[in-house]
């Protein structure tokens, strides 16, 4: 009786990455590195290296960690700039400052990388602008619910700029402190930036809060 041979499993074919699937895997790695060590610490060998490639593949996509950088700081900042955006839709001008300081502490929380690699200010190799160009484009929005009730307040509205990129800034520079304590929660903080800003130092609420319902239904 002949002995019945056994059959090895044939090893399955790695399925290789299309063209979109790879340009994607290459900015997520790219966005990792720079999040962990800044534009001028990466290097195109590590990219290729973490994503099993050789250096060739990631000029032929990005043409350098330029081009990779570039896309990456690109997305994070229309990201926080949506945010913002949606946040200042609704409400009257109090609430919408809240959801303004909700929406950047919000960017902060969930996309940690992301805000590391915009606050270190975005490098110059690429042509996205900085983290300050982002921040004042944020106070351009948040300069018209202020000239609202500046209006209202028979205050003069040409001082709105200046004083949404006070507040805009006071909330970002906030916002890289709270990175790395994450205490209080982001509604507290939220809650306490815009006490100080619609209150000022003389009128602080002794308890403030912020609508988290309306937080919550953002997300």
């Amino acid at each position: 009786m002949e002995a019945v041979s056994e059959q090895k499993p044939r090893a399955r074919k790695k399925q290789r990455m299309t063209g979109k699937e790879r340009r994607e895997q290459l900015l997520a790695i790219g966005r990792e590195l720079f999040a962990e060590r800044g534009f001028d610490a990466t290097s195109v060998e590590e990219i290729a290296a973490r994503a099993g490639v050789s250096k060739p593949v990631v000029y032929e996509h990005f043409g350098g960690k330029e081009g990779v950088y570039a896309v990456v700081v690109d997305r994070e900042m229309q990201c926080l700039l949506d945010l913002v955006s949606d946040a200042l839709v609704e409400g009257g001008p109090r609430q919408k400052l809240e959801g303004a300081a909700l929406a950047l502490l919000q960017y902060v929380e969930e996309h940690s990388e992301g805000f590391r690699i915009l606050a270190r200010d975005s490098h110059a190799a690429s042509g996205t602008g900085s983290f300050a160009s982002l921040i004042s484009d944020i106070a351009t929005q948040v300069e018209h619910v202020l000239a609202e009730e500046f209006r209202a307040r028979d205050y003069d509205p040409k001082l709105a700029p200046l004083y949404a990129q006070a507040l805009v800034g006071m909330v970002a520079l906030t916002g890289q402190w709270w990175l790395e304590v994450r205490r209080p929660k982001r509604e507290v903080v939220a809650a306490h930036l815009v006490n100080l800003a619609w209150n000022g130092l003389s009128r602080l609420d002794v308890k403030p809060r912020v609508d988290t319902a309306r937080s919550r239904r953002r997300e």
